[in-house]
Order: structure tokens, then C-alpha cells, then sequence
């Protein structure tokens, strides 16, 4: 197909679509001439994966960025390149400039959190993520307590155990994608369903 066509199928702009080009998010087209190119099924997947990540998930391209290279270049155990690309999703990865590394909010929720957060820690992406909500929860009122943050736990290690065990982990590139996909895309549709909860909640309670 042309890029023209690209372009519509996937409905991005052109000039999104040579940006993504000129940054590597997207191959180029097989050249047929000076100044035209053929794509293909493969662009238009990649392009309706990285609007998901952008547009559905909220995600910035430098972190989109670190996502398709995971899924592109896998490397190590499949549990491995499944934690890369969840310190992907987070505001920066570990090693990286970020925020102060001093984390007591979190280490405080994780020990009230009990055995089944054992294997976290201060190296985790997440782990500095979790210290700055926290935080700002705490500076307009509304720190978690105990009980709030033990039934998020309870309830999303259920979920988190879940997902896993359904990861295809005999193919290795297919068990990244699962994991990196369903990390990305489905917070989007957790805090949907939570607010439509809400929405349930206090419609009855009128």
C-alpha cells in the first residue's frame, strides 16, 4: 500500500507517520522509486500498536520508545525482559535521573502489604512511582491507610497472578508482547472500570 493509504487505515497523520519514520518507531517503506514507497500489513500493525501506546495508554514516545525495543530485541528470560518492560512503563527506569531515590512511603505500603510484595524493591521503577502517589495523596489529605492499601493489594495481586499465569511463555517474544501490551493498554481499562463502579456505587446510594 501507499502512505497515503497507511495513513488512512491507520488513522494517523502523515507527518506523524514520517516523524515515527525519521525516529525508527517505524520502518521505512521498500522503496520503488525516488520518491515512493510500499508498506505494508506489519506498518500498519506497528502503527496501531504505537497509537495504543500513545494515544490509549497516555504514554510519552520516549517510553514508547523503550517498550517497542523490548518487544523488538528481546533479550534474557522471558520474567526478565517482562520486568524491563514494566520499569519501561514508569516515569523513568532504574539507573536513569528520576526522582529522590528516598522511598519511605513505599516501604512503609509494601511492608503493610505483606509476603506477597516480598520480591520489590527500591530498584523497581514502580518502587519510585509508588513513593511519588503516595506523596501527592498525602499532600491534599488523603494518605492511604493501612486497611485502603491492603484491599488494592489483595485485590491486584489476584489480577497481576492472573495475568501472568495466562502469559504464553513458551514463545518468548509472544510472552513479552502479552506482558508489555497487557501492562500498557488494560491500566486504562482497570481505572474505566473503577470509575463506572463509582458511577454505580453512588447512583444507588441516591
Amino acid at each position: 500500500m501507499q502512505i497515503s493509504q497507511l495513513v488512512q487505515q491507520a488513522d494517523v497523520p502523515l507527518a506523524t507517520v514520517k516523524y515515527y519514520i525519521r525516529e525508527g518507531l517505524l520502518p521505512a517503506g521498500r522503496a520503488t522509486s525516488a520518491t515512493r514507497a510500499d508498506y505494508d500489513e506489519n506498518h500498519l500493525e506497528r502503527l496501531r500498536l504505537i497509537r495504543s501506546l500513545t494515544v490509549v495508554a497516555g504514554l510519552p514516545l520516549n517510553r514508547v520508545k523503550k517498550i517497542l525495543d523490548v518487544i523488538d530485541h528481546p533479550e534474557g528470560s522471558v520474567y526478565e525482559m517482562l520486568g524491563t518492560a514494566i520499569d519501561a512503563l514508569a516515569g523513568y527506569l532504574p539507573g536513569e535521573d528520576g526522582p529522590d531515590r528516598s522511598c519511605p512511603r513505599a516501604e512503609a505500603a509494601l511492608a503493610s502489604l505483606g509476603s506477597a510484595y516480598n520480591a520489590s524493591d527500591d530498584r523497581m521503577a514502580a518502587f519510585a512511582q509508588l513513593e511519588s502517589a503516595l506523596r501527592a495523596v498525602e499532600e491534599v489529605g488523603m494518605p492511604a491507610d493501612t486497611e485502603r492499601l491492603r484491599l488494592y493489594g489483595d485485590h491486584l495481586m489476584a489480577i497481576a497472578r492472573a495475568e501472568i499465569e495466562a502469559m504464553p511463555t513458551a514463545d518468548p517474544d509472544a510472552a513479552v508482547q502479552y506482558a508489555v501490551l497487557g501492562t500498557a493498554l488494560y491500566e486504562p481499562v482497570l481505572a474505566a472500570i473503577r470509575r463506572l463502579a463509582h458511577q454505580n456505587l453512588a447512583v444507588g446510594a441516591k
